[in-house]
């Protein structure tokens, strides 16, 4: 007999007469997927679209702007002021609403922080005249709001109110964190004017709780209005908890969910911790919500870091808010709150908060997810055309790619079998489980395997797959995932005994002396240099470039930036190494040669494909398929997405 493991997670929650059928909403996320006037299209729909049928009780459309000509901070808004986007925006509505969740849209503006709008030319306004730092290398610069700028921003939240309402989303969310308007008016640092908007803590209120009243007066009083603030800004000249608390008081019984988030976009050093790294905890922020809860009546919704059900039944279970968020959480995998719900716990795909889908966001204007190959192809994933005939596929490797093309190949109803030459599942990764920031990582490629045998594909572990193997077996298609080795330079006394590979030191921290020299500056290296540099060792980095490599996770790099320098590490950047000795290494860099005495050498310089091996099984079957690191060095999405669609097409 079915029995719910999660029931308060799965209790609806009525607010303002709408009753939501859990307590699991999909936190504001905004999109970039639009065409001309910053419609949305159905590719953007869809993406929000899946998180409704994966059982999310409401989908929150993220950063809509009440104001096109003022408002913009990012590109791509969705803008409320607009009435051409009705159909647009009604299509994507329907789209959450007929799977049974309410369609939330987030209202912001960025005030003084309105980079797209100063960038086409228009004034930007905040509480008081400032420059703020552009997204373009320069500064921004804001007029102070007169009376009359201050009524009429009022009237265009009141009116993108009216407006969202009328094209069928069924909650607003205004957006008073995260050093937007609101929040710029609300801060007891920022917000410096001595009139009747700012000079004590009620007359900076004043300003978002007229925006409050004007929104209700506009939807009426059975609709729901939330809020979100940052409970905290978690940065050295910025507010505490405390005065977190004063804001939620004095909104308390104002709005009817109060969304308490932590943090500033505008102050670089705390994104991470608004979007928590995967150097922080789960649920790292529930925190300012539990403190908050305490002093309002208002239900209170918790956010970051959040994708285990134990624990978000837990926050509810005690208190610590009435609500849980997820973005990422629900990007990683949309169907959590269905499997939490039926007790598939063990099948969740857990966010590792790797930052891939911020950085694909910002670096390519699409969303994308390193562990999730679906994400930004939802569309294309929804109306996919089924296979054609059953083949049989054969994939050498067991790494990230491999596991990803044999799950898909199988779920389009191929024959599967899978080689791998060791006798375990995970590739190269498999040597990082056990970092305590990656642990998500490792739960994954668990999972995955898990993945492997429930659909029933034959797995031979500790067999390779030779092209006499191959041929004997008479495959229609041969997918060669075989990975990639450690890329070795002819620096001289790189093959010494005092030298070991990333790969190896991972799993085996203990081999490392107290002196590392880390030779390599990309994510392997720096990631390792923080797990070293926790476990107690003097880490030095030498890259030749003139900054870390992050590739195309820009946002990655800065967390591991931030990582360092509470380290104290300090990369030596445009250093070439020339020789390394039993006493450590020898380099030219800035200042000419110098000498980095360590005790162990790490080797963390690429990857070198395994092309050679792909191409003994590249005719051995009608059909060939090379991928992941034996194609060319690829990043954990890269392999994904890649195996995903690749397997898609036969």
């Amino acid at each position: 007999m079915y029995q719910c493991p999660y029931p308060r997670l799965f209790t609806p929650i009525t607010l303002a007469g709408t009753q939501f059928r859990n307590r699991i909403f999909a936190s504001p996320t905004g999109g970039q997927h639009t065409h001309y006037g910053n419609h949305p299209i159905n590719e953007l729909i869809c993406y929000y679209e899946r998180k409704a049928q994966g059982g999310a009780a409401s989908v929150c459309i993220g950063d809509a702007v009440a104001d096109g000509e003022h408002a913009q901070s990012n590109g791509s808004h969705i803008c409320l002021d607009d009435v051409s986007g009705k159909p647009h925006l009604n299509k994507l509505s329907g789209s959450i609403r007929r799977h049974g969740a309410v369609a939330a849209i987030e209202i912001s503006h960025g005030g003084s922080s309105a980079r797209i709008s100063y960038g086409q030319g228009h004034k930007v306004y905040g509480p008081v005249e400032c420059d703020t730092e552009g997204s373009f290398g320069h500064p921004v610069h804001a007029y102070a709001m007169d009376e009359e700028m201050i009524r009429y921003t009022i009237r265009k939240h009141a009116e993108a109110a009216r407006f969202a309402k009328s094209c069928g989303f069924g909650m607003i969310t205004l957006h008073g964190g995260h050093g937007w308007l609101l929040h710029q008016f609300m801060h007891p640092y920022q917000n410096t004017r001595t009139d009747e908007w700012g000079g004590t803590f009620e007359k900076r209120m004043r300003f978002p709780l007229a925006v409050v009243a004007a929104v209700r007066e506009a939807v009426g009083p059975n609709f729901p209005i939330e809020i979100r603030i940052s409970g905290s800004e978690c940065y050295e000249g910025g507010y505490d908890t405390d005065y977190g608390i004063r804001i939620a008081e004095a909104l308390d019984g104002k709005v009817d969910l109060i969304h308490v988030s932590a943090g500033s976009h505008e102050v670089n050093e705390v994104f991470t911790v608004t979007h928590p790294n995967m150097f922080l905890p789960d649920g790292v922020n529930v925190k300012y919500a539990a403190e908050i809860k305490k002093h309002v009546k208002t239900p209170v919704a918790t956010v970051g870091a959040l994708s285990d059900p134990a624990m978000m039944e837990e926050i509810l279970a005690s208190g610590q808010a009435d609500v849980v968020e997820l973005a990422r959480g629900l990007i990683c995998d949309p169907d959590l709150p269905n499997k939490a719900r039926e007790g598939r716990e063990e099948d969740i795909t857990h966010c590792m908060r790797c930052f891939t889908c911020f950085s694909s966001l910002i670096m390519r204007g699409l969303f994308a997810c390193a562990l999730n190959p679906e994400i930004g192809s939802e569309h294309e994933t929804k109306f996919a055309p089924p296979a054609t005939e059953s083949k049989t596929v054969l994939v050498a490797g067991g790494g990230v790619g491999g596991m990803q093309a044999a799950l898909t190949a199988a779920k389009r109803g191929h024959k599967v079998t899978l080689f791998e030459k060791t006798d375990q599942l995970g590739g190269v990764l498999l040597c990082e489980e056990k970092v305590p920031f990656k642990k998500h990582l490792g739960q994954y490629l668990a999972l995955q395997a898990r993945r492997l045998e429930k659909a029933g594909i034959d797995v031979r572990l500790n067999t390779p797959l030779t092209p006499e193997l191959a041929r004997s077996l008479e495959p229609d298609v041969i997918v060669a995932a075989l990975g990639a080795d450690a890329a070795l330079p002819p620096i001289p006394g790189i093959r010494g005994e005092n030298v070991i590979l990333a790969e190896d030191l991972y799993p085996a921290p203990e081999k490392a002396g107290k002196k590392v020299v880390i030779l390599g500056g990309g994510l392997v290296g720096s990631e390792l240099a923080v797990y070293l540099g926790d476990l107690g060792h003097e880490v030095e980095i030498l890259e030749m470039a003139p900054m870390l490599n992050s590739g195309s996770n820009i946002l990655q790099g800065s967390s591991i930036q931030l990582q360092l320098k509470r380290l104290g590490i300090v990369p030596r950047l445009r250093t070439k190494v020339t020789e390394i000795t039993p006493e450590g290494v020898k380099a030219e860099g800035p200042d000419g040669e110098v000498f980095i005495p360590g005790d162990t050498v790490v080797v963390a310089l690429g990857r070198k494909p395994r092309r050679e091996e792909a191409d003994g099984l590249r005719f051995c079957a009608p059909e060939f398929i090379q991928l992941g690191d034996c194609d060319s060095p690829a990043t954990i999405w890269q392999a994904t997405e890649t195996a995903y669609h690749m397997l898609t097409d036969i």
